[in-house]
């Protein structure tokens, strides 16, 4: 049990729901059968947070009191403030988030993008993992979210879903939504990815792509079709993604401020 009350735990916050787990730094694994629980409606600063609590609670025999806790969001985080909120309440912009949810808690929090957290998960446990150079994760979902990796290091905030490409937001024509609103075939919807990525690439020249979200799940659908000169690779670490790089992500601020504070 003294091993356990150091793990992280990674909490996902979703526009539909908020799932979170204790998560094994050492494997990268789930400790626990993670928990959802829906995203209150509507989605306030209060109201979520008041969801995490639960979610910690419900694993406090496992994180133990000192654990870090990471926290996703939909939306670009500056230094623990939401600065954009998608799929949530527009509540959330200009909140400090790592604030209120620390003074909720008192416990070491760490507020990241979901995307940038999901691409910290897949370099460290899931398909980017012994990747050097530059590695850019995309998650193709309802929108683009995008994750920047520099040997190792997160830049955060990339945004590269919301490119303008041929005259049009990316993300409104080559996001996973935009397949099944227009009907596109597999043929048709890669054409599109072709577009985006050598778009991408040409302006950052980046060493690997790695596509997440749902579509990760049926790579041998599409991934074959897209035409760029990138190596181009599916996730692995599917919905877990985003807790395990959140979990990861807290602890090593929590070292950090150890150092400072020592």
């Amino acid at each position: 049990m003294a091993q356990q009350s150091s793990l992280p735990l990674g909490i996902d916050v979703g526009g539909s729901g908020i799932k979170g787990a204790p998560v094994d730094l050492a494997t990268g694994q789930l400790t626990a059968e993670r928990l959802r629980i829906e995203t209150p409606q509507p989605s306030t600063p209060e109201a979520v947070v008041g969801v995490i609590a639960q979610i910690v609670d419900a694993f406090a025999d496992q994180v133990g009191p000192t654990a870090p806790i990471g926290i996703t969001i939909p939306g670009v985080v500056m230094r623990g403030v939401v600065k954009t909120a998608a799929n949530i309440d527009k509540g959330w912009i200009d909140c400090d988030m790592e604030k209120l949810v620390e003074d909720r808690l008192q416990r070491d929090v760490v507020v990241v993008n979901d995307a940038d957290a999901a691409g910290v998960g897949e370099l460290h446990y899931g398909a980017a993992k012994g990747h050097e150079g530059l590695v850019i994760m995309t998650t193709l979902g309802t929108g683009i979210g995008s994750a920047v990796i520099h040997e190792g290091r997160l830049v955060p905030n990339s945004e590269y879903g919301h490119l303008e490409i041929d005259g049009h937001n990316a993300e409104s024509r080559a996001a996973a939504s935009a397949k099944k609103r227009e009907g596109l075939s597999w043929e048709q919807y890669a054409k599109r990815l072709s577009r985006y990525y050598q778009f991408l690439e040409s302006v950052t020249w980046p060493d690997l792509f790695v596509i997440g979200g749902g579509v990760s799940k049926k790579p041998e659908k599409f991934l074959h079709l897209i035409e760029c000169r990138t190596p181009v690779i599916a996730a692995t670490r599917a919905n877990e993604a985003g807790i395990i790089g959140a979990a990861r992500m807290a602890a090593d601020a929590q070292q950090v401020r150890g150092r400072h504070t020592a």
